[in-house]
């Protein structure tokens, strides 16, 4: 069992190999900048906004974040021609552009123009020439040796058919009852991970045992749509954390990134390997969550004997098995990362949005209260027993922890 020091020492281990990874391998920055203009933010949100358009689903936009802003790191840290600085803007908008622009050809009209928006401001030269030509190339590659990962949409959400109904059976929840979703990415091809099942937790409670007792009735009390014990402020948290951790995790990797002052090469592979881990994480969730397939809060409660049949809960119950909370994996993952590349606390207070609650914002100064608030918010919104929230964290914490001791790797 791992001690409280040795905890410690581990996590100072996996912070000491992730700066060196970020920094390996560096040229040196240029002495003075030209503009004042931030290309890693500039490009950061114009990935956000190509993501967010169309219903793929969240991994396979996060496997876009992975493809683009790793062609992107491995593109500047190969030595500039030139001047480094239009050199590195330069690669780095070609190669996100380039990704992008393969994997959501939607969006790709918007990345025109945020390419020409950056190249116009680049003035002319062997430089610029040659970053463009650089990070296109390295697009191409990694997206070449992506090709059939399992990570487009029709892999990730094949047909699945409904466990045999029983105690402890995930089966189709109301009120529309859709069929499994998730189910194919346990099949996907992870960027590190060297199976899925690597950090599979071991099963959940027993029916029978207090725990899942405990579990089950906090649930019931704290998550129904007409709790009686549940607060404003909780509800609140429910609503805001309901919504996709990609797009609340957007807010908070932009923040870090923002605070971050080093290199072009070294930020855009702070933005590569947050989302890797996420990927490989989410890999390792459909995993587990189809290896023990428990059912769902609303389906035990519903069918337990002294229960209620009509007990709701505050929100919609996700199409898949509850052990472990995917929210929560991906909590666990960030927070993860965030805390071995930056340190518990944020440099400065950060605000983010929600898209479950239109006009809310909440501010942070770490990254370890979200992951709090996203514990506890799955149990008040009724859709996930707190064990699946707890083993959920710990699942993404070892699988972000596994990419940051081997993103060496990603960068050869």
């Amino acid at each position: 069992m791992m001690t409280l020091s040795n905890r410690r020492g581990w996590r100072r281990g996996v912070a000491v190999i992730a700066a060196a990874v970020l920094a390996a391998g560096l040229p040196a920055a240029p002495a003075s900048a030209t503009t004042t203009t931030d290309t890693a933010l500039e490009w950061y949100d114009a990935t956000a906004a190509a993501v967010a358009t169309g219903t793929r689903p969240q991994v396979t936009n996060n496997r876009a974040w992975a493809i683009s802003w790793l062609a992107a790191a491995r593109a500047t840290r190969t030595a500039p021609a030139g001047n480094p600085r239009h050199y590195r803007d330069a690669t780095l908008a070609a190669a996100v552009h380039t990704a992008l622009s393969t994997l959501i050809p939607e969006g790709a009209a918007a990345l025109d123009t945020a390419l020409r928006t950056t190249l116009d401001r680049i003035p002319d030269g062997r430089a610029k020439d040659r970053g463009v030509a650089i990070g296109s190339a390295e697009a191409r590659a990694l997206l070449a040796q992506r090709t059939d990962d399992g990570l487009d949409p029709a892999s990730v959400n094949p047909a699945y058919p409904n466990p045999e109904p029983g105690p402890g059976n995930w089966q189709p929840t109301p009120p529309s009852f859709s069929p499994a979703q998730q189910a194919g990415t346990r099949f996907a091809r992870p960027f590190l991970l060297d199976r899925p099942d690597r950090y599979r937790p071991g099963p959940p409670p027993a029916l029978d045992s207090e725990r899942y007792r405990a579990d089950l009735a906090e649930v019931r009390a704290f998550g129904a749509v007409d709790s009686a014990v549940r607060t404003p402020q909780q509800t609140d948290t429910a609503t805001f954390w309901l919504g996709s951790s990609l797009t609340l995790y957007t807010g908070i990797l932009r923040a870090a990134l923002a605070q971050s002052t080093g290199p072009v090469a070294e930020r855009a592979s702070l933005v590569a390997i947050f989302h890797v881990a996420l990927v490989d994480t989410q890999i390792a969730t459909s995993d587990a969550k189809y290896a023990h397939l428990r059912w769902r809060p609303v389906t035990a409660i519903q069918a337990d004997a002294g229960g209620d049949p009509a007990w709701t809960p505050l929100h919609t119950t996700p199409a898949h098995p509850d052990y472990p909370s995917g929210h929560n994996t991906y909590s666990g993952a960030a927070e993860q990362v965030l805390t071995a590349l930056f340190g518990p606390k944020a440099r400065k207070a950060y605000t983010i949005t929600s898209p479950s609650q239109p006009g809310a914002t909440r501010t942070y100064r770490d990254w370890q209260r979200p992951t709090r608030e996203n514990v506890d918010a799955r149990v008040w919104s009724g859709i996930h027993t707190r064990t699946a929230d707890e083993a959920g964290v710990r699942l993404g914490r070892d699988v972000a922890a596994h990419t940051l001791r081997n993103a060496p790797r990603l960068f050869r």
